[in-house]
């Protein structure tokens, strides 16, 4: 029998920790470090900012359904048509603009503008990974009907500290990059050239209320990737949690789910992480 935990979406490295959600909605203060995923709430019907205390943001990699920031900044998942003005991407989940001149972005949900209902809106967290010349920081953004707001994001990390060297900590950090690009790649499809490709497509035993299968795997950089789609297949809702992915054997260093609450019937993509050979 599964266990059912609270869910997260984050990379499961050691020492590493999710923040708590934000209590305040006049203005988000959101404590944030490279690599680790941090809660803010969006707004459901109006455009929330988003900046970073002290640097501008140079990248925005999630789910977009259209944007006017240039190729450089705005990365759309896989099935995106594109990261200019005029192109859509009918499976996006946000509208993303961008301010150049102040480093800063506006985000708003697709579609919260109708939803007058506050219970018509879906329930899927928005996640997004937002960076500067320094860091990426992972977002998981939750819908809310509240006003217009900003989210700050400031970096728990002391300056000194974002320097490279190669110091215990500057390693780990290190690591922590790789391991992220490699989810990026999957996730996105833009593989690199140093990272090798193979389509699997093989069923896998998981648990009796889902339907597991391996799709793809992905090989390079001292790393083993994995890609799973699990399906609902029970009568009742089912909360994943990375926790169940971490086998014992096996290496594994890293999980993300791209949804964790899934309704019968219901599918999402997994990834798993494990050091290569």
């Amino acid at each position: 029998m599964r266990n059912l935990a609270k869910y997260k979406w984050a990379l499961l490295l050691p020492t590493l920790w999710l923040a708590e959600a934000p209590t305040a909605h006049a203005l988000q203060l959101v404590e944030a470090s490279d690599g680790v995923t941090v809660e803010a709430i969006l707004s459901m019907r109006e455009p929330t900012r988003i900046r970073i205390d002290g640097a501008a943001i140079t990248n925005v990699f999630g789910n977009i359904y259209s944007t006017n920031c240039g190729g450089a900044v705005a990365q759309q998942q896989p099935g995106a048509a594109g990261p200019a003005a005029p192109q859509i991407n009918p499976a996006g989940e946000i509208v993303l603009e961008c301010d150049a001149e102040k480093g800063e972005v506006y985000v708003r949900p697709v579609g919260g503008a109708r939803a007058f209902n506050p219970k018509d809106a879906p329930d899927k967290p928005i996640n997004l990974f937002i960076s500067s010349q320094h860091a990426t920081y992972t977002l998981l953004l939750r819908r809310s009907d509240t006003p217009a707001d900003t989210i700050v994001i400031r970096d728990k990390a002391p300056r000194q500290a974002k320097a490279d060297n190669v110091s215990p900590a500057g390693k780990q950090t290190q690591h922590v990059r790789v391991l992220k690009a490699m989810l990026v790649a999957m996730a996105s499809d833009r593989v690199p050239t140093d990272v090798r490709v193979e389509e699997v497509n093989r069923p896998i035993q998981l648990w009796a209320e889902a339907k597991f299968s391996l799709i793809r795997l992905y090989e390079g950089r001292g790393l083993i990737g994995e890609r799973y789609i699990l399906t609902n297949v029970s009568s009742q809702d089912m909360v994943l949690a990375e926790q169940e992915f971490d086998r014992e054997t096996g290496g594994v260093l890293a999980v993300s789910i791209e949804n964790h609450n899934l309704r019968p019937g219901e599918s999402t993509a997994v990834y798993v992480i494990r050091q290569g050979v």
